[in-house]
């Protein structure tokens, strides 16, 4: 379990493909001596498992269905990656309840600069154009955000300068992709009413 709070932007050192899954060692500022082999780590938002630790990286395995569900398969060395070790007992909720669990894939359609902030505009996807609402959290890339608008074709993030500084969003464009993960209390909602 997360919250969507980054920690720490990571880089790819290396991509294995000769294991049948992909290895891929991320380069870190995080404390490695406090990284368990078998810890999860969010990893662009996606829960990962640590295989391995080095000085400075640790390294995940990527299956075939996590690479077809996110966009795992695009890394390659020197890919920015958002990172955020699992919530421990104690730790404070800043964002959101994130499960690490993706949902898909988003493609930006228009980056706005609004005064010293960025709105970023994506497609509405259909098979959950339910479960996104105005003022509700989502979760892109592993980082927590309020919808701002939404619209049956379209919905809205608003990015101020402080994530977008401090998360791989400064090196976004339009036409890229990011992983997706809605809110589980608005899953849970939807299912209660039987709307899923």
């Amino acid at each position: 379990m997360f919250t969507g709070i980054v920690r720490d932007v990571g880089q790819i050192m290396s991509v294995d493909e000769s294991r049948g899954d992909l290895r891929f060692a991320i380069q870190t500022a995080l404390d490695v001596s406090e990284i368990n082999i078998g810890a999860s780590i969010s990893c662009d938002g996606c829960c990962l498992t640590v295989v391995a630790i080095g000085e400075d990286s640790f390294s995940v395995d990527a299956s075939k269905e996590t690479l077809s569900k996110t966009i795992l398969d695009e890394w390659t060395l020197c890919s920015r990656v958002n990172l955020e070790p699992s919530l421990q007992m104690g730790d404070e909720l800043g964002g959101h309840m994130v499960s690490g669990h993706i949902d898909g894939v988003l493609t930006i359609s228009a980056i706005k600069r609004e005064g010293d902030s960025h709105r970023l505009i994506f497609d509405m996807p259909a098979d959950f154009k339910h479960l996104i609402a105005p003022k509700g959290s989502i979760a892109l890339n592993g980082i927590s955000l309020t919808v701002n608008e939404v619209s049956d074709e379209s919905f809205g993030v608003n990015i101020i300068p402080h994530t977008w500084m401090h998360t791989n969003m400064a090196s976004l464009h339009v036409g890229d992709e990011m992983n997706f993960e809605i809110d589980m209390l608005a899953r849970y909602v939807a299912r209660i009413m039987g709307k899923i």
